[in-house]
């Protein structure tokens, strides 16, 4: 089975990274969908598999791609941001554009929120944020992403536990 981790909109909030790292354990693949603003080399040191990053709005300063491209078992898969992509008004102009050019899944951030749609044609991925959530609840999230021995994908939002120190009670 392999395990793939997807996050977002950390903003500069590695510590939380470190965390969602910890709290999932083993993972085959990490994504972020950007945001990151500082630490994308620290990120990548914190694990020991392939990891896909791309630059959000807040990541002036990276050397990132505005997308990217690859592979998970035989799904096309695009990752961006969202912000180019107009998601704050929905996901309809960037999977239109994922499918036109033959995608089977998009993944992408900026909204804060998670979401996941699977039609039979595309899925949309969003993580959520793990730093700085706005959905209702206001609870950080990441997603998971398991593939089966037979090559087909399940999908997951988990929520980020911080784990508190005797200082912080």
């Amino acid at each position: 089975m392999m395990r793939i981790l997807v996050i977002s909109d950390s903003h500069g909030r590695n510590d939380d990274v470190a965390g969602v790292l910890e709290q999932v354990g083993h993972i085959d693949m990490l994504i972020h969908c950007g945001d990151i603003e500082r630490g994308d080399e620290y990120i990548r040191s914190l694990v020991d598999c392939p990891v896909h990053m791309v630059r959000g709005n807040s990541d002036y300063n990276l050397d990132l791609p505005r997308e990217d491209m690859f592979t998970i078992g035989d799904y096309r898969v695009l990752l961006v941001h969202g912000h180019m992509w107009r998601v704050n008004r929905g996901v309809d102009y960037l999977k239109r554009v994922a499918l036109e050019h033959h995608f089977d899944i998009v993944m992408f951030g900026h909204t804060h929120r998670p979401y996941i749609e699977i039609d039979d044609d595309i899925t949309m991925l969003n993580p959520g944020s793990i730093s700085y959530p706005r959905q209702t609840g206001h609870k950080p999230t990441f997603l998971m992403i398991e593939m089966d021995d037979y090559g087909e994908l399940h999908y997951g939002h988990g929520y980020y536990h911080e784990k508190f120190s005797e200082l912080d009670l």
